[in-house]
């Protein structure tokens, strides 16, 4: 369906052409939302940033979501995800996110604050949404920081995500949503997982084009 990030997001970017010139922040999701919030920003001659939101894996399996938090501490979990899982070991996952979290501000954002965004168009962007979790925990954190209106976009989705995501953001943008969906990569042709370094080059080529 997408050859690439680049082809996704400059088809994402067309689909969002509203909001070219209005002053709307893009606000990518690291890593992957990084490469595909770039094009998007600069499609749109919008301010960007990243919102660092990390997964909070399931003890007994890292890659199983049971929810996620976003930098400010707004997390999210996933209806029944925790079940079976004491305080004590959700507080342990926590406190290891917070430390990514952290690590990941001072690399990618070069410790800077993310923009006001209070009254602001948010558009949050991401390569594709899976779980979904670390999306929820970014909405539940641009709510805090009072934005205007929250626009989730993003070339993939599941059916379902789409309709909880629906409740929770003003607006959400999804190119497609296949019926028997696994995961984001199926709906590229090329599709891996971007380093620290690669993430951050997009950052840095942005400001450059300023």
């Amino acid at each position: 369906m997408f050859r690439d990030r680049k082809d996704a997001a400059l088809q994402l970017a067309k689909a969002l052409e509203k909001y070219k010139g209005t002053g709307a922040i893009v606000l990518g999701i690291p890593r992957g939302g990084a490469e595909t919030a770039y094009y998007v920003a600069k499609h749109l001659d919008a301010e960007l940033s990243l919102l660092v939101s990390r997964k909070l894996g399931h003890p007994m399996n890292p890659e199983y979501a049971i929810g996620a938090i976003a930098e400010d501490g707004s997390i999210y979990i996933n209806k029944g995800a925790e079940a079976g899982i004491s305080q004590e070991a959700i507080d342990e996952i926590v406190a290891q996110q917070k430390k990514e979290i952290e690590r990941r501000i001072n690399i990618l954002r070069k410790g800077e604050p993310l923009p006001e965004l209070k009254s602001k168009t948010v558009l949050i962007v991401d390569d594709g949404i899976a779980t979904g979790s670390t999306v929820f925990a970014a909405i539940t954190m641009c709510r805090h920081k009072g934005a205007g209106k929250i626009v989730v976009a993003a070339p993939v989705s599941g059916k379902d995500k789409l309709k909880q995501l629906q409740h929770v953001a003003d607006e959400v943008v999804i190119l497609e949503m296949p019926d028997f969906y696994h995961g984001v990569s199926q709906v590229y042709e090329i599709f891996y997982n971007l380093s620290d370094e690669e993430a951050l080059e997009f950052m840095e080529k942005f400001k450059k084009e300023q």
